[in-house]
């Protein structure tokens, strides 16, 4: 009976010092399970040699990006002069207060001395400074084309307050195209082709056409003029139908193949070959690292209902809620999202520079690459976290995060209700109040200092009481903001951050699991006892938690196992 006893004992301490060793292992950084167990950080390397990687196709991509757009939006600041009468340089630059009205036209002979004018600069377009040359294969004007859209009925008698109106839009377009280069008459023109513009039922208006180009900036000896179409609309907008039609102009940029005999080092391959190999060199390691995560994420999974199934038998409650959440590795969430982020984004990048994409995709890349990036520097916080200055930070950030969310849910409804108050009785008379997004962005402002004398000096006085309640919301909101709700979200922050400091000094509470895995030290680490089952699975663990095997003989070097058990036992009975 006493052997019996005896051998189940040893088999219940085998299999607790089994399920020990392996929570302690998957708790350990880096750095110790290296010295656990003499293997290579494999994954750490992935995460730095992606980091390297992305980094580098950023910053090519980051130049290429910035030519390009600084290249489409030049050219349309190029066509506004071209096409667009009463465009001035003024109007390139965005100012705040802005330095000019909005372009627009307010007589019936501006909308049509606008068309002509469209119409002679583009028949002229040999004469812009720039090489542009027309859609045509072989270089003749092609038509412009003008759509309508107008209310099925909009008639308006104002001397006796009524009208004939039928809300449905009325499309209407037509190809405008004349023999004699340079001159039109779009008010002849019209009328000529039977389409009569009612102004009081005209919606808005559309001039579109197409000119090509070639950019030359970024060739040389290993890289290749683009070439491009541009498809121009200059729009007419008169939904407001407040005497005020509005003028713009869009240009949307689309790459073209280019057929051009030049000559470069090895037919332009060295610079492709280059680009192409660093994408797909990115496109494997994001791969790698997203299955190496996957995995480790499925791991800690498997291993989470091990060890609560093991908790259920041996003490006889699970784990708890805060327990099972340390098996979910939040970094390697975030690590799975930008791996994910970056493998779309070098497609997209590959194909854009393979010029397999004729719209315009840059925005697009840029940001799936941006946010990537961005998440894969962050990651870098996790192995700083090892250390123990800078896990300070981290851990400040954890603890706070709950209070913190709770006061930005208090705050954030004081917020709306200012914002909404402030769009309402300021929009027509402030120039920060005319949205709900620019009311909101002037709060934001606000609170942190910005801009506070501007804000106060723009508003309108043509009500004077309006102008007295102004000084009354703003006093108040900045009052409140900056005094009180900033100074008790920083007292959050200390608050948690003296919390930690307090931490390092007495110990950190543990749980029921930490107190079941205990303190792993130096020389337990570097001992060898983690070798001994460096090849055992998951599932290899789950028949030996019903069959005891032999232990290495450097457990026999362990002391306290059983009283660490029997606390713990206390603990979770507590």
């Amino acid at each position: 009976m006493e052997e019996t006893f005896s051998q189940c004992e040893n088999e219940q301490n085998c299999e607790e010092e089994k399920m020990r060793r392996k929570l302690q292992f998957f708790f350990m950084n880096p750095i110790e399970k290296w010295q656990a167990k003499k293997r290579v950080p494999y994954k750490f390397i992935v995460q730095v040699t992606k980091i390297i990687m992305v980094t580098m196709q950023l910053c090519l991509f980051a130049y290429s990006s910035y030519n390009h757009v600084n290249y489409t939006w030049d050219n349309r600041i190029t066509f506004s002069h071209l096409f667009l009468k009463g465009w001035d340089s003024t109007r390139e630059i965005n100012a705040y207060p802005p330095g000019s009205g909005p372009l627009a036209i307010y007589k019936i002979d501006e909308f049509y001395s606008t068309i002509n004018y469209a119409y002679k600069g583009y028949a002229n377009v040999g004469d812009a400074v720039g090489s542009y040359s027309y859609a045509n294969e072989d270089n003749t004007m092609t038509n412009m084309l003008l759509c309508l859209y107008q209310y099925k009925k909009g008639i308006i008698f104002g001397f006796n307050e009524s009208y004939v109106f039928d809300s449905e839009i009325i499309e209407q377009c037509l190809n405008i195209s004349v023999p004699i280069e340079g001159l039109l008459d779009s008010k002849q023109y019209l009328a000529g082709n039977k389409i009569d513009i009612n102004f009081s039922a005209l919606v808005s208006a559309e001039l579109m056409f197409s000119l090509k180009t070639v950019n030359l900036k970024a060739a040389g000896r290993i890289t290749a003029p683009n070439c491009y179409r541009f498809d121009i609309t200059i729009l007419f907008d008169n939904e407001d139908h407040d005497g005020q039609m509005l003028l713009s102009l869009d240009a949307v940029p689309y790459r073209l193949m280019c057929k051009g005999d030049v000559e470069y080092v090895t037919d332009n391959e060295i610079d492709t070959f280059v680009r192409s190999l660093v994408n797909y060199l990115v496109i494997i390691i994001c791969i790698t690292s997203f299955m190496l995560c996957s995995r480790a994420v499925w791991r800690a999974q498997q291993l989470k209902f091990i060890t609560n199934k093991f908790f259920e038998s041996h003490f006889e409650q699970p784990l708890s809620h805060h327990d099972r959440m340390k098996f979910l590795n939040l970094w390697y969430i975030m690590i799975i999202i930008n791996d994910i982020l970056i493998i779309i984004g070098s497609s997209i990048k590959e194909q854009i520079e393979r010029k397999e994409f004729t719209s315009d995709q840059w925005n697009v890349c840029s940001l799936f690459l941006g946010v990537g990036n961005m998440l894969v520097w962050f990651g870098v916080l996790r192995y700083l976290g090892f250390f123990k200055t800078y896990n300070v930070v981290i851990l400040t950030l954890q603890k706070a995060a709950p209070q913190v969310a709770r006061f930005l849910i208090c705050t954030l409804l004081i917020y709306a209700g200012f914002t909404f108050c402030g769009w309402l009785i300021f929009g027509p008379y402030h120039l920060k109040f005319r949205s709900l997004s620019t009311t909101s962005e002037c709060l934001f402002s606000l609170i942190n200092g910005d801009d506070m004398f501007a804000t106060f000096s723009i508003m309108s006085a043509k009500s004077p009481l309006l102008w007295y309640f102004s000084r009354l919301y703003l006093y108040s909101f900045i009052s409140l903001y900056i005094y009180i709700i900033l100074s008790l979200f920083i007292s959050v922050i200390m608050d948690a951050y003296d919390t930690i400091k307090l931490y390092y000094k007495e110990g950190f509470p543990k749980s029921s699991l930490e107190c079941f895995i205990g303190d792993t030290n130096f020389e337990e680490v570097s001992s060898g006892i983690f070798r001994s089952s460096s090849n055992d699975s998951l599932g290899g663990l789950m028949k030996n938690l019903c069959c005891c095997k032999t232990v290495h003989k450097s457990y026999s070097s362990l002391s306290g196992i059983s009283e660490a058990t029997e606390t713990c036992r206390q603990n979770v009975s507590v």
